[in-house]
């Protein structure tokens, strides 16, 4: 009730019917001496929808992403590795199955910086396996001073990290 649509606002996706979004830090996070000007130019949103083309090969779109949002901490072919799908990058987005098609997408996630990572429902068609290596990559993000705010019905795996629960319902 309400959770994907603040991810949305965080994001910049949606507006506020009121108010404004500020978190700590973010404003005054500075990659390679460039403030982000908003908290939505701060974040990845990672949604139901996996936000890649899928007539493009998996490589090309996150090369797309990378492009867009900078240079991250990976590059394409080491993030497909980190993700459990290296060797797939020629293959067309829209050829992989459900589990490898969210992989991508949290691929996605490390070409690219951004400090704070927008997660809804992240570990949707996700392997056991797969959930344990994601689980892997949010902790190192928080332990390298990224944040994460996540809406999810399961526990995300994540021991260690600072965590606040909102209200059910």
């Amino acid at each position: 009730s309400g959770k994907s649509t603040l991810l949305r606002i965080i994001a910049g996706l949606l507006p506020a019917a009121e108010g404004s979004v500020r978190i700590e830090g973010v404003m005054k996070v500075e990659d390679g001496g460039e403030a982000f000007p908003s908290v939505a130019s701060a974040c990845h949103y990672l949604g139901h929808q996996n936000a890649m083309k899928p007539a493009l090969s998996v490589a090309e779109n996150l090369r797309f992403w990378r492009d867009f949002n900078g240079d991250g901490q990976l590059g394409v072919e080491e993030a497909l590795e980190t993700v459990g799908l290296g060797g797939i990058g020629h293959l067309p987005f829209g050829y992989l199955s459900t589990g490898q098609r969210r992989r991508a997408a949290i691929a996605r996630l490390l070409v690219s910086h951004r400090p704070l990572w927008l997660l809804d429902e992240p570990t949707a068609g996700l392997d056991k396996a797969a959930e344990a290596r994601f689980a892997g990559l949010m902790a190192r993000h928080c332990a390298d001073g990224g944040m994460i705010v996540a809406a999810t019905h399961l526990p995300l795996g994540i021991e260690g990290m600072e965590l606040r629960m909102g209200e059910a319902g």
